[in-house]
């Protein structure tokens, strides 16, 4: 896959994970009726926000392991009953994708795999 497209797919699937974790937390199934703190989960992913719509490689590495937290967070949360286990499923949907897409963007714009003149 191109660099291009691998970026665009990193950009959509973050951007969709930082809206599903404050929709699940907020209105969707919150922990706590009226929201909770858990809703502050998507700072680090914020951080990540400029730097993967730039395509700063360094940024593509360190969430390429950040978003490992979330799949973790997904697969541990599959087993809640309702609406908060579909949510999840789609968290982890959406890390796996996350994750590839920033793995795969890091390995393919390396200096060592670009064209030497």
């Amino acid at each position: 896959m191109s660099p291009r497209l691998l970026s665009l797919i990193s950009s959509v699937a973050l951007l969709s994970l930082i809206v599903l974790c404050v929709l699940w937390e907020v209105w969707l199934a919150p922990l706590r009726p009226g929201g909770s703190w858990m809703m502050l989960k998507v700072l680090p992913l914020m951080l990540a926000v400029f730097g993967i719509l730039r395509g700063k490689r360094y940024t593509y590495q360190w969430m390429s392991m950040l978003v490992l937290l979330y799949l973790t967070e997904g697969v541990l949360r599959t087993n809640d009953a309702g609406l908060s286990g579909t949510l999840a499923y789609i968290e982890v949907a959406l890390s796996i994708v996350l994750f590839l897409s920033t793995m795969f963007y890091a390995r393919n714009t390396a200096p060592s795999r670009q064209p030497q003149d």
